[in-house]
């Protein structure tokens, strides 16, 4: 029965039956007679859904939500069958059928993204007995097994470093764009990607309670919460079938006239209602479509008008997520900035650390001419050293420098201290006994998020700063875009928490973030915004919407429609209801017959119909 159900609800049957019904209508008014009215068509296609749907719920639904539209419809269309109104019955049947074929539209979820972040799982890991290397599946390893991940793999678990040094891409726990040094006794996630030299570690948190299982547990349990929206005709039904049926009754009573009783019925279905909600969401999601934007459902929509916090990640969404030259600090007077840069590119340009990278990427595009590299040694989670025209060159972290028998002076200590205090990751640059410079790198900020930050406190939606940075970085960052409230150093778990925090201070919180560990957040969150080109697919698909050019200007426009969409769907609800109360007051005096009525009725969805397309050329920028 369910897959009859399902095939007569399809858009090609509900097509047909409309057809039919306008063949009725044409027929009558031409007084073209046939054996039987094309509208039973229509009402064997639209009606016997309609009527599974009503009885399923009498069924299976507690209280009063037993009592929906789809019953009250039902009535009105086997009330206009009784007294021969076939094209009235039809009607009913089919605005109900279109109004739900609309509102699916609106509401398809993608479903992909917690499959995307369960293939992240390592499937295998090289386990150390003795001077034995074992390849093991990751369901095999346990509490406490050595572990050795060489250089580009995955970590297979969660543990604690003993032998070796590296670093450590933890985007997707952290967000944090800037890689992690690791040494001895340091902990590492499953799931982050070693970048540099191998590494034993001892095995801490295996199987479900890895960080990895944790992040995809926290998506199928925000999944899991996101309950399906109601339709607003159903919530209103619980009152609208007895109050149909006691007018439908009384007017019975004192007329005498069973039309006018049916007429009434038929006019007070509220098909209209039940198409203000999808005709306007669907013109809404286009006209976000045109800018760029991907509304995936209709209460994504509507949440989103209601949104009054909206918290956003850091690196990729408020940043370009790409770390650049942003400071070249010579302490040597013979040194020249772009002398100090050429010599420290010249250095790190056989080198695999991302910052090394980052900076030879940067002389390049200066144009800047770079030297040979000789004798280039890696010291993984430290620095290197090269012959550059026969300077012997360190570069790297403080602690490399010291190791090397290299005072680092007051005045180089308070330029790092500066540095850090922006968030930005540090070069120092030394040879022989001296430092001659610092290269420092950050993360770039979107030139349009300040003015995001401000359009958002002129339409009284605050902000606030989720992210996995440190607190310095965080701070600076926030202070140059005008967020007051931020939390840092978060891992995807506490993202979650702070959400919800905020939830349950009665805001209706939007979620933006761009990575893998935003993920959960955009699933708790009442409404999750990804950046769709730039973003990773699991961010993408765990979000209801994404902004598919990155730019988060489209922020403010998208408040905007959804707050005019909302406005729309009230406005053309109480049209809707207005049309119903006068279309009964004319069947209850017998101006309208059920056939009239149901042209009404239709004109009155109509109307809404039409209110929502204006939504589509709004102008919202």
């Amino acid at each position: 029965m369910k897959k009859i159900n399902d095939f007569l609800a399809g858009l090609p049957m509900t097509v047909i039956g409309g057809v039919f019904l306008v063949l009725s209508f044409v027929f009558s008014k031409l007084n073209i007679i046939f054996p039987a009215d094309p509208a039973w068509i229509t009402v064997i296609i639209s009606g016997i859904p309609l009527l599974y749907l009503s009885v399923w719920r009498i069924i299976h639904n507690k209280g009063i939500s037993k009592i929906s539209s789809a019953l009250l419809i039902t009535i009105a269309m086997f009330a206009a069958i009784a007294i021969g109104d076939l094209f009235a019955a039809g009607e009913v049947a089919f605005i109900m059928a279109i109004g739900a074929i609309l509102e699916d539209m609106t509401t398809e979820r993608a479903k992909n993204g917690l499959k995307k972040l369960i293939e992240l799982t390592p499937q295998q890991g090289r386990k150390i007995i003795g001077s034995t290397e074992t390849m093991i599946s990751v369901e095999k390893i346990r509490t406490g097994d050595i572990i050795r991940v060489l250089s580009g793999e995955k970590i297979t678990v969660d543990g604690v470093i003993i032998i070796g040094e590296t670093y450590v891409d933890q985007s997707i726990m952290t967000g944090e764009s800037v890689p992690f040094d690791k040494t001895k006794g340091d902990d590492v996630f499953c799931s982050t990607l070693n970048r540099f030299g191998a590494i034993d570690i001892t095995a801490t948190n295996v199987g479900e309670d890895s960080s990895l299982q944790k992040l995809i547990k926290l998506v199928r349990e925000a999944e899991n919460k996101q309950a399906p929206s109601q339709r607003i005709a159903d919530k209103c039904a619980s009152w609208l079938v007895p109050v149909a049926l006691l007018i439908a009754v009384v007017t019975l009573i004192v007329t005498g006239d069973i039309v006018r009783a049916v007429t009434v019925l038929v006019v007070f279905c509220p098909c209209a209602l039940v198409l203000a909600t999808p005709t306007s969401i669907m013109a809404a999601i286009g006209q976000a479509t045109k800018h760029g934007v991907i509304i995936k459902s209709g209460e994504a929509l509507e949440k989103m008008g209601k949104v009054n916090m909206i918290t956003f990640d850091k690196t990729g969404t408020l940043t370009y997520g790409k770390l650049k030259v942003s400071d070249i600090i010579s302490f040597d007077s013979s040194v020249e900035k772009n002398e100090l840069l050429a010599l420290t590119a010249s250095a790190e340009l056989k080198s695999e650390h991302p910052l090394g990278k980052a900076i030879v990427e940067y002389a390049k595009e200066q144009n800047l001419a770079l030297n040979e590299c000789n004798d280039f040694r890696m010291y993984a989670g430290k620095g290197i050293s090269a012959e550059i025209a026969n300077r012997t060159l360190f570069c790297g972290n403080e602690k490399f420098i010291i190791e090397n028998s290299i005072a680092i002076n007051d005045n180089v200590k308070n330029e790092l201290e500066k540095l850090r205090s922006q968030g930005k990751a540090s070069i120092i640059v030394a040879e022989k006994n001296k430092c001659i410079g610092i290269v420092a790198l950050s993360d770039t900020l979107r030139p349009e998020a300040a003015e995001v930050i401000k359009k958002l406190s002129e339409m009284n939606t605050r902000t606030v700063l989720l992210t996995g940075d440190n607190k310095k970085t965080a701070d600076y960052f926030a202070k140059q875009i005008g967020i007051e409230n931020l939390c840092a150093d978060l891992l995807p778990e506490q993202k979650v928490e702070s959400i919800t925090n905020l939830q349950k201070k009665n805001n209706i919180v939007c979620m933006i973030g761009d990575g893998v560990n935003d993920a959960p957040a955009l699933k708790i969150a009442d409404v999750g915004t990804a950046m769709g080109s730039m973003g990773s697919d699991i961010a993408v698909e765990s979000a209801d919407i994404a902004l598919m050019s990155d730019d988060i200007s489209k922020i403010p426009y998208l408040k905007r429609l959804s707050n005019a969409t909302v406005i729309t769907i009230k406005f053309a609800i109480t049209l809707s209801m207005c049309i119903n109360f006068v279309a009964i007051i004319l069947s209850v005096t017998g101006v309208l017959t059920p056939t009239t009525g149901a042209l009404v009725h239709n004109a009155g969805s109509c109307f809404v119909v039409l209110i929502a397309a204006l939504l589509y050329d709004r102008k919202f920028e």
